[in-house]
């Protein structure tokens, strides 16, 4: 949004005249201040109290607004361990994919989501993923948090970039895992061979992963990981890459043994600061009944 500052809004404080002309909630636009993402005369507005004067130049960017084919779907059914007024956690089934994507425009966690809530529409300035901070690959069950203001949202993304979320993930991989504990440290980006893959490539994000081992058996290890960062298949691509593959990963070098369908991986810990109270809040899930099979068969 860019406009030149008339008269009428000539003396007033950038954020109620953001407010005034986006329809964003004053939180929402305290937040792209904090972000740069208010500008008079090109330069970024430091302070939300900032006044205007007539024949400025106001730039916004203005988050995207709900993407109008996320129709609200209440067939998808979504577990929810918690929720208030400003998150919803859920506990994500294997299968389920959290939002549209190509070739899953429908039946996601998303969809279902929206019937139950229908305010996240907007959320977060993706109108394909409204509310969600972070993802979970669809094979992969567990705990993910999602917001239900603009507020809550940027809480949650600043405290992932700070990394004071806490992410913790039950795997079983193959072979045997001689450290106790260790950390996968390689950056993640498109595998340069296969662009369904990614793979730890030299100019790709950072990426942390620390593992300790729970139990081995003859030819398997049962491991705890927790992200210190969160890319695209970050634990399935660290623990392949360094020999040990996810059983069940077909796409990484696993194998579908112990019967299972999906990769042996699951969120089971999730712990962050609450956006409204500031309190540390932690939610634990049960590893699901397909991996609890699949353990008696090791």
């Amino acid at each position: 949004m860019q406009l030149t500052v008339p008269g009428s809004l000539g003396g007033e404080r950038v954020d109620k005249a953001v407010a005034l002309l986006s329809g964003l909630a004053r939180s929402q636009v305290n937040h792209l201040v904090e972000a740069g993402a208010v500008r008079v005369d090109g330069h970024p507005v430091a302070t939300r109290s900032r006044r205007l004067v007539a024949g400025e130049v106001l730039d916004v960017d203005v988050p995207a607004a709900g993407d109008p084919s996320l129709v609200p779907d209440p067939s998808v059914e979504v577990p929810v361990v918690f929720e208030d007024d400003h998150v919803v956690v859920v506990d994500k089934p294997a299968g389920l994919v959290v939002h549209p994507g190509a070739g899953n425009q429908t039946g996601t966690m998303v969809h279902g989501l929206l019937a139950r809530y229908p305010e996240l529409a907007g959320v977060g300035g993706d109108g394909t993923r409204p509310g969600v901070v972070h993802r979970l690959d669809a094979g992969t069950s567990g705990l993910l948090v999602v917001a239900r203001t603009g507020e809550a949202f940027h809480h949650l993304v600043a405290q992932l970039g700070a990394r004071t979320v806490e992410r913790r993930y039950r795997t079983l991989v193959h072979g045997r895992v001689a450290a106790p504990a260790g950390v996968v440290d390689g950056p993640i980006g498109r595998d340069p061979r296969d662009p369904t893959r990614h793979a730890v490539v030299a100019g790709g994000k950072q990426a942390r992963t620390h593992y300790e081992v729970v139990d081995r058996g003859s030819d398997t290890t049962l491991l705890a990981c927790r992200l210190e960062t969160g890319r695209t298949h970050q634990i399935r691509v660290h623990l392949a890459g360094i020999g040990h593959p996810v059983v069940g990963d077909v796409l990484y070098g696993g194998h579908p043994d112990l019967g299972l369908t999906r990769p042996y991986l699951h969120a089971f810990r999730l712990a962050f600061h609450h956006p409204a109270t500031r309190e540390r809040v932690a939610f634990e899930s049960p590893v699901p009944p397909d991996l609890v099979e699949a353990d008696a068969r090791r």
